[in-house]
């Protein structure tokens, strides 16, 4: 008897993250572990931690730790922030949503701007709370830059400028676990305090490191400032890296694939990877505009280029049209989150991808609209193909 539990082929995981590990990354996992005291693994964390550096475009302190990246969001508050302190945070989405909740959970006083879920972050709605707050009691803005619930960019520079606009001192964090390595991201440049990140997105890498991009002035604050905190400690861990070792016996293993995964980057060339984004995601909007479905981010300026969450007509189940897909294709593509949920499915195309990668999840999205009936237009894929094909030599300058 066939057995039915049996898929040929590789599975499609086509969720906003964990992306596709590549095997470059996998191999370079696939190593001893190393004794994290001894000159060797000196070398690796250097190497680590001036990497993200470079991903991160800064040249101040990036800090690792062996946590998810809801881990980098704690270590982001109680850092710099004191029980009782206000912080603005704008409710983008689902994980917006959630850091409001940690930081009310740490006693932090929050409040939330709120949008429809169906864009960024309005920086004039964001100057003007400022420039409200004479007393100057907020503390902190905390921006999520991708909001992977929604597939909808915050625009981090202009948040920055109204921030200045407004004459404010607070201090502002970021978000990038769905964006940073694949929507271009100025952590300097763009005057951030305090960058949080995962390594399961375009890092390319398992879930299991997180990270904070540090500015000097954050560092300054933390000194004298923030809640009793051990574990999440800066400057434990910046006297440590300093030599390249860490307070605490470090995730080895991944910090292998991180080293492995910082030349890949580098090898095909940070503008190269956000173009290849780009215009991935220009192609899946284009699919999704065809089958006469509605992209959930309206607001062009905003769309993401990590992924595309798609609302489905009234009366149809997402979740249905995403079983359907999994049990005939073996493709997993993202749930609708919270006050989306059953009403959007998410595309992912991010980290390692390609268009051939790309061609073979909108087919398995058209196909699966057809058995699921999906009010639908045919030909979405066979657009995006066009787009690929006439756009197949763009590249990056650089």
């Amino acid at each position: 008897m066939p057995n039915r539990d049996y898929s040929a082929g590789r599975h499609f995981l086509q969720i906003p993250g964990p992306t596709n590990v590549p095997d470059r990354v996998l191999r370079a996992m696939d190593h001893p572990t190393i004794d994290h005291r001894g000159p060797a693994f000196t070398d690796l964390g250097k190497r680590c931690l001036d990497g993200m550096k470079t991903i991160f475009k800064t040249d101040t302190h990036v800090v690792i730790y062996p946590a998810s990246g809801t881990g980098a969001w704690e270590a982001a508050l109680v850092n710099l922030l004191c029980e009782g302190d206000t912080v603005l945070m704008v409710e983008t989405g689902h994980f917006a949503s959630l850091w409001q909740k940690m930081a009310t959970s740490l006693g932090l006083k929050t409040e939330f701007l709120e949008t429809d879920w169906r864009r960024g972050v309005d920086p004039q709605a964001v100057e003007d709370r400022l420039r409200d707050d004479s007393a100057g009691e907020i503390r902190a803005v905390c921006v999520v830059h991708n909001e992977t619930s929604t597939g909808s960019r915050s625009r981090i520079g202009e948040v920055r400028k109204a921030m200045d606009a407004a004459g404010h001192t607070a201090l502002l964090m970021v978000d990038t676990i769905s964006s940073l390595a694949s929507i271009d991201y100025r952590h300097d440049e763009w005057g951030v305090d305090v960058t949080v990140s995962g390594s399961q997105k375009g890092l390319m890498l398992p879930p299991g490191l997180s990270f904070n991009a540090l500015s000097e002035r954050a560092i300054a604050v933390s000194r004298n400032g923030g809640m009793n905190r051990s574990y999440w400690d800066w400057h434990d861990q910046i006297a440590a890296n300093a030599s390249g070792a860490f307070p605490f016996t470090p995730a080895t293993n991944l910090l292998y694939g991180l080293a492995e995964a910082i030349d890949m980057l580098h090898e095909e060339g940070l503008d190269n990877v956000f173009a290849r984004h780009d215009r991935h995601a220009e192609a899946t909007r284009r699919a999704v505009q065809a089958w006469g479905l509605e992209v959930l981010c309206q607001e062009p300026q905003d769309y993401s280029s990590s992924l595309t969450a798609v609302l489905l007509p009234e009366g149809h189940d997402a979740d249905a049209l995403r079983a359907t897909i999994l049990q005939h294709f073996d493709m997993s593509l993202g749930n609708g989150l919270s006050r989306l949920a059953g009403k959007v499915f998410r595309i992912g195309h991010l980290g390692d991808f390609n268009d051939l990668m790309l061609m073979g999840t909108l087919s398995g999205v058209e196909m699966g609209l057809k058995l699921a009936d999906i009010p639908h237009q045919s030909g979405g894929a066979a657009t995006a193909m066009q787009y690929l094909a006439q756009t197949a030599d763009v590249r990056s300058a650089s």
